[in-house]
């Protein structure tokens, strides 16, 4: 299952660096998972400053 970023995110980027099969980009007004580039590690969830990332 992936991962979603919901409207919480801050535009910080720390999600983006966090994520090892690069499936992160920034959005428009929030940062983005590609659901089928995404392994579903959470290593994106554990970097989140705001707690904006969840399992979809």
């Amino acid at each position: 299952m992936a991962y979603v970023i919901n409207d919480s995110c801050v535009m910080c980027g720390a999600c983006e660096s966090q994520c090892p099969v690069g499936a992160i980009k920034a959005g428009d007004g929030k940062y983005e998972i590609d659901a089928d580039a995404c392994i579903s590690c959470g290593s994106c969830a554990g970097g989140c400053p705001v707690g904006a990332i969840c399992e979809e």
